[in-house]
Order: C-alpha cells, then structure tokens, then sequence
C-alpha cells in the first residue's frame, strides 16, 4: 500500500457508516479486506483508530499473513468494529 491508497482510503474509514467490504475491494483491487469484531484483535495495537473501529494492516507476502505497522509492507487492511457509544 503506499500512501496515495492509505489516503483514499482514510476517507472512506472516516465517513460515519464506513465503506462496505465490496466497496473497498472494488476500489482497491490490489489489496484484501477483511472485517472482524474489536474483542478479537484484544491485545493487538491498531495502525489508526477511528470513531467506529481499529484499522490493521496486513502483511501477507510471507506464508503467513501477519499484522504490521509498515504502509509500505502492507498487502491488505483488516477492519475491527467497536460498538457505538
């Protein structure tokens, strides 16, 4: 991901209902998506926080697909919804 994409991107994560998953793979067709619960990743520290959830990115280029800090590094994003306060 490079920061062009990160900043398309945080736009859409900002808007008050988020993009949907079909969305977001429509319009960045270079990298995967994926949204879970926050209570999953409890332990985890997100990339960027958001009003409604905690934004990861993802590093898949080894076997195993992990989380990084890195933009640069980053071949996807995976979304953790919190509930609404």
């Amino acid at each position: 991901m490079n920061e062009s994409d990160w900043a398309r991107l945080q736009v859409l994560l900002d808007a008050e209902d988020g993009p949907s998953l079909p969305a977001l793979r429509r319009d960045f067709p270079g990298l995967a998506f994926v949204r879970c619960d926050a209570l999953d990743m409890a332990g985890s520290r997100p990339f960027r926080v958001t009003p409604t959830t905690d934004v990861y990115l993802m590093d898949g280029r080894d076997h195993c697909v992990s989380l990084t800090p890195d933009l640069g590094a980053a071949t996807g994003v995976l979304i953790a919804a919190r509930e609404r306060s």
